[in-house]
């Protein structure tokens, strides 16, 4: 990799200082548009610690249900227990320390810390367990909280397409929580399934912008379906 280029050949440099005890942002919803293969990275290098930040944690199995499996994680900030066994008995039993955060508070908490924003007030979560040991505040006669950004040692994404200068596209519902994710990382890997020559891309349509991006890498996807019901 070198100047503007972004491109690296492995998995091993994608993900090249990443340690035990770091923070790790990690885009999708549920299955959908997960960076798979990054995590399958995090699991092969055995690193501990982590305190993990997104949607939910995978399934069992797959996605970040494996980093579960392998006790790798610490600490999960999520929104959504989901269809994971073992992410809720981790979680009843005290092993796995987890921060259940509205789901619409976890995305600006990562929007604002990309924007360099240190906390914002919001209504919701005011009045409930949420809002315990935060600042509350009355604005204009309603009641709010205050939420800290959130900032990550690196930033996990996948993307549909991407150019040689890191400007990324995703596509339909695997855009969720990515683009906000991409911009809240010290370090943004970005997993794509096809790597172009710059200016093939509609600049109309670039979703993430080459600036906010270190590191990308084209891979094959599984694209597990989380939920799959077939008539009899």
């Amino acid at each position: 990799m070198s100047g503007l280029d972004k491109r690296v050949g492995s998995y091993a440099e994608a993900l090249d200082g990443l340690t035990d005890n770091m923070t790790v942002l990690a885009g999708g919803f549920g299955l959908c548009g997960i960076p798979e293969n990054l995590i399958g990275e995090i699991r092969r290098r055995g690193v501990t610690g982590l305190t993990v930040v997104s949607n939910n944690c995978g399934v069992d199995g797959f996605g970040l249900g494996v980093l579960l499996e392998d006790r790798q994680i610490r600490k999960m900030i999520a929104s959504y227990v989901g269809e994971n066994a073992l992410f809720e008995q981790l979680l009843l039993s005290g092993e796995l320390e987890v921060e259940l955060t509205p789901q619409g508070t976890l995305a600006e908490k990562l929007r604002a810390g990309g924007a360099g924003i240190p906390a914002f007030f919001t209504a919701t979560g005011y009045g409930t367990p949420v809002a315990e040991g935060k600042e509350a505040r009355e604005i204009n006669g309603r009641h709010y909280i205050l939420e800290p950004a959130i900032t990550g040692d690196f930033a996990i994404v996948k993307g549909w397409k991407a150019d040689h200068f890191g400007n990324v596209i995703y596509r339909h519902t695997a855009q969720n929580f990515n683009p906000v994710v991409a911009t809240a990382g010290r370090i943004t890997v970005v997993e794509v399934e096809e790597i172009v020559e710059p200016g093939e891309l509609d600049p109309a349509h670039i979703h993430t912008p080459g600036i906010y991006v270190d590191r990308i890498i084209q891979g094959t996807f599984e694209k597990r379906i989380e939920k799959r019901t077939l008539r009899a």
